[in-house]
């Protein structure tokens, strides 16, 4: 039984500043079958508000309840943990980090900076974790499919050295992490194993949705995907589609032949 559904964005919904071919379609058939879709993203160079509007110019009216990002989940834990916020992110999510508690330490947060990951950038936030601080990893993706076409580094890579720096491991607040997926899936609600994610990354969406416990994931081949990702980690994917359209096809027959 099929009772919601988990939608990356980047590589899925939309790529770079273009909607992948039949993608607002496809959010429209599943909206017309009754089924709620949250959007899961660990997308941390843009903020909540330049997403969604990102969206509504792709023909794909998103509400902010619909939305999932790991900087939201960051500023969540950082209030219930009273800490304040050392940022190594990129300049235009600053703005998600405000009116933050400063009264029982601080925690580094590390999201994908870009250009800002420079030595100075990475020592000062391997100063502050020596000195006591959390190390929040907003999402620990090793690549990213960039502007040009090719795979960049993302933030996974910088994550891990300030780890083996500091001999601090990161709490991870995006994809991976069970609790992302979850508390996604508690706004509906939906028991996880009645959840379907569609994610074009094998690790963090698709590994990671099965190891929380959602009943299936599906793998597309738009986006970062590259020959091979689905036998590359396990849980391997509940099957390899060629993009959103097939995905929500595999998803509709599945609902249909459960009735």
């Amino acid at each position: 039984m099929t009772s919601a559904v988990l939608l990356d964005l980047a590589g899925v919904i939309y790529d770079g500043e273009k909607a992948v071919p039949g993608a607002a379609e496809a959010v429209a058939r599943l909206r017309a079958a009754g089924l709620p879709i949250r959007f899961v993203s660990n997308t941390t160079r843009s903020s909540k508000p330049t997403i969604l509007a990102r969206l509504a110019r792709l023909g794909l009216p998103v509400t902010s309840n619909e939305l999932f990002t790991p900087a939201e989940a960051a500023c969540d834990w950082l209030r219930a943990h009273s800490r304040g916020a050392h940022l190594l992110v990129h300049p235009d999510l600053v703005s998600e980090f405000q009116d933050l508690p400063t009264d029982s330490g601080m925690a580094v947060v590390v999201g994908d900076a870009g250009d800002a990951f420079d030595y100075r950038s990475l020592n000062a936030a391997f100063r502050k974790l020596t000195d006591g601080a959390e190390l929040l990893a907003l999402a620990p993706n090793r690549a990213f499919k960039d502007a040009d076409g090719g795979l960049s580094l993302d933030a996974g890579p910088f994550i891990a050295a300030l780890e083996f720096a500091s001999q601090r491991q990161a709490i991870v607040l995006g994809k991976p992490a069970p609790g992302f997926f979850r508390a996604a899936l508690a706004t509906i609600p939906c028991p996880a194993a009645e959840a379907v994610m569609v994610g074009d990354d094998a690790e963090t969406d698709v590994a990671g949705a099965l190891s929380a416990g959602l009943g299936h994931a599906l793998l597309v081949r738009t986006g970062k995907y590259r020959e091979g990702d689905e036998a590359r980690f396990a849980p391997a994917p509940s099957a390899t589609v060629d993009d959103i359209s097939a995905a929500v096809d595999w998803i509709l027959a599945r609902r249909r032949g459960s009735e």
